[in-house]
C-alpha cells in the first residue's frame, strides 16, 4: 500500500542544538500509528515540523508521494495534515458549530450562511458518533464532548492525516472507550492517525504500529504484536531490562509498625487518577515511580488540596480529612514543592528572603505579619541550612541557578514545620551536584522524623532515598517495592502486562 504520509531524515536544529535528528516515520492510510518517547525525545518537536510552525532544517517530508513543506498549521491543513492537542485550543465563547468553521464560514454572497454552518457541523459530528446541538456554546459541554468536536473540526478540512497529541489525558475510562470506537472507525473509512501518549494500555489497545524516538532520533518501527511493553521500554530507555541487583538501602524508618501519618483508601478523580490506596509514615520516604502520565503529579495534587478527589478517602493521624483547598492541607501539616519550578514554584522578581518566608506568612493569615527582621532571620537560616548559594537573602531569586531555586522552595516550605512533604521533581533541570545535595537533604529530613511523597521521573532517584516505592502506570498504582529494588525492578512492574 502506497503510505500516505512518509518522513525521510528529518532534521530540526535551532542554532547548534539538534532536537530532531534523522527522524522515519511511514504512515499508511487506515491505521494508527503511536508516536511514543519519554519527555524529551522530540514527538513534540516533529508533531510541529509536521504542521508547520517548525521549518525541518534537513530531510523530506512526503504526503502521497509528493513532497510538501508546509510553513504554516494553515498550510499543513490545506494540505490534508490536522492536528488536535492535549489541550482543547477551541473558544469556549462560541458555538460547536461556530468553532467547527471559525476562520472558513460557508457563505452566501457576502455573508455567513448560517443554515449551512450548523447542517455540515451536524453532519461531520455524526460521522464520530456525536450528536449534540451545535448550537450551544462549547463550554456547556464536557471536556470529552470538546475533545470530540475538536476532532470534528479537524476532519472538516478533508483531513488525510489525523494527529492525535495526547487526547485521553483528560478523559475518564468510559470516555476513552467511545473515542477509541470514533478512531477505529476513522481507521476504517480509510484515514491514516498518528497517535501520541503516554500511556501504555492505550497504545496496545488501539494502535496498529509503534515509532519510538528516544532524545531526538528515530529508535525505531514495529508492528504492535512484534513489540511487547518490555521491549517498548527497552527502546524508549536505551537499554534492555537487566538481571535485578542488590542495592544499598537507604536508612531504615525508625518505626515501621507505628499508624500511618497519611493513610489513602481508595483515593481517586474519575478524570485524574484510578482509586488507590497509600500509606506514609512520620521518618518515611515514599517514592512515587512511574512513566510520564502516570499519575504521579495527579496523586500529589489530590493530597494536597489542589484537586478534588470524587472518590476514596483521606486520613491524618486516623482522622477522616477533606481539604477544600491547600490552605487546609497547610493547616494540617503538608506541604507541596510543585514540578513546575519557575512558574508554580519560585516568584523571579522577589528576593530569596521574600521566597522563602512566603508559605510561613499565608499560614499566619493576614492580620500576623513577619517583620522584615523575622523574615531575614528565617531566610538566613536555611540559606545556612541548605547551603542557598546566593551574594545575599535580598538578591532576587531569578537570578539564582535552578539548584539553588529548588532549595529555597524547598527552604519555603521547611519554614513552616511541616509533618509530611511533598516533593514532585525536586531535582528536574538542575546540576548533578545539587541533585546530591537535594537528595541527601532529603534523608536527613526522614531521619529527623518528616514524613517525605518523593517524586521522580529519575528512576535511579527514586530507588536510591526511597524507604518504600509505589510504582504507578496508566494513572493506576500497579504494585509497591522495598527500599533495596533496582531500576529494573520499577521498570519490570511498569511493563508486567497482568500488573
Amino acid at each position: 500500500m502506497t503510505p500516505v504520509l512518509q518522513l525521510a531524515g528529518v532534521t530540526k536544529r535551532f542554532g547548534d542544538i539538534e532536537v530532531l535528528r534523522d527522524v522515519q516515520l511511514t504512515l499508511h492510510p487506515g491505521e494508527i500509528h503511536a508516536l511514543m518517547g519519554q519527555n524529551g525525545a522530540g514527538k513534540s518537536t516533529l508533531i510541529k515540523v509536521l504542521t508547520g510552525v517548525f521549518p525541518a532544517s534537513a530531510g523530506e517530508i512526503r504526503l502521497g508521494g509528493q513532497v510538501v513543506r508546509p510553513d504554516s498549521p494553515i498550510a499543513a491543513q490545506q494540505l490534508g495534515i490536522s492536528t488536535v492537542y492535549q489541550e482543547v485550543n477551541l473558544c469556549p465563547n462560541l458555538s460547536v458549530a461556530e468553532n467547527m468553521f471559525a476562520g472558513r464560514y460557508p457563505k452566501r454572497g457576502l455573508r455567513i450562511d448560517w443554515a449551512a454552518v450548523h447542517t455540515q457541523a451536524r453532519a461531520l459530528l455524526a460521522r464520530i458518533g456525536l450528536a449534540i446541538d451545535v448550537t450551544r456554546l462549547l463550554s456547556s459541554y464536557p471536556v470529552a464532548v470538546q475533545q470530540m468536536v475538536a476532532i470534528g473540526r479537524a476532519l472538516g478540512v478533508k483531513a488525510q492525516v489525523l494527529i492525535l497529541d495526547e487526547p485521553t489525558s483528560s478523559l475518564d475510562d468510559d470516555e476513552v472507550r467511545k473515542l477509541f470506537g470514533v478512531l477505529r472507525q476513522l481507521r476504517d473509512e480509510g484515514l491514516a492517525i498518528v497517535f501520541v501518549t503516554h500511556f501504555m494500555n492505550q497504545v496496545y489497545a488501539v494502535s496498529d504500529r509503534i515509532t519510538v524516538l528516544r532524545n531526538g532520533g528515530w529508535v525505531g518501527e514495529w508492528p504492535v504484536a512484534e513489540l511487547p511493553a518490555p521491549k517498548l521500554i527497552a527502546a524508549m530507555l536505551g537499554r534492555e531490562l537487566a538481571a535485578a541487583q542488590a542495592r544499598t538501602a537507604p536508612p531504615p524508618v525508625a518505626d515501621m509498625v507505628a499508624a500511618p501519618l497519611l493513610r489513602a483508601e481508595g483515593l481517586g478523580q474519575s478524570t485524574q487518577l484510578q482509586p488507590l490506596d497509600l500509606q506514609v509514615r512520620a521518618g518515611e520516604v515514599v517514592g512515587l515511580a512511574g512513566l510520564l502520565g502516570a499519575g504521579r503529579t495527579e496523586l500529589a495534587r489530590l493530597l494536597f488540596g489542589l484537586e478534588t478527589p470524587d472518590r476514596g478517602t483521606l486520613q491524618i493521624d486516623g482522622q477522616m480529612v477533606r481539604f477544600a483547598s491547600p490552605s487546609d492541607a497547610i493547616a494540617a501539616g503538608l506541604a507541596l514543592c510543585p514540578e513546575e519550578r519557575k512558574t508554580d514554584g519560585i516568584v523571579a522578581e522577589l528576593s530569596v528572603r521574600e521566597n522563602i518566608a512566603l508559605a510561613l506568612q499565608a499560614r499566619m493569615g493576614v492580620r500576623k505579619f513577619l517583620s522584615h527582621a523575622e523574615q531575614t532571620r528565617l531566610a538566613e537560616r536555611f540559606v545556612a541550612q541548605l547551603g542557598i548559594k546566593t551574594a545575599s537573602v535580598e538578591t532576587p531569586i531569578g537570578l539564582l541557578s535552578g539548584g539553588n531555586q529548588q532549595k529555597a522552595v524547598i527552604a519555603r516550605w521547611l519554614a513552616t514545620a511541616p509533618r509530611l512533604l511533598i516533593l514532585d521533581e525536586p531535582t528536574r533541570g538542575i546540576d548533578v551536584a545539587a541533585k546530591q545535595e537535594i537528595m541527601e537533604q532529603i534523608l536527613q529530613l526522614a531521619q529527623a522524623g518528616m514524613a517525605v511523597v518523593f517524586i521522580s521521573s529519575e528512576i535511579a532517584e527514586v530507588v536510591r532515598v526511597a524507604h518504600r516505592i509505589v510504582v504507578l502506570r496508566d494513572r493506576r498504582k500497579v504494585g509497591e517495592l522495598p527500599a533495596g529494588s533496582t531500576e529494573d525492578d520499577v521498570y519490570a512492574m511498569i511493563a508486567a502486562e497482568h500488573a
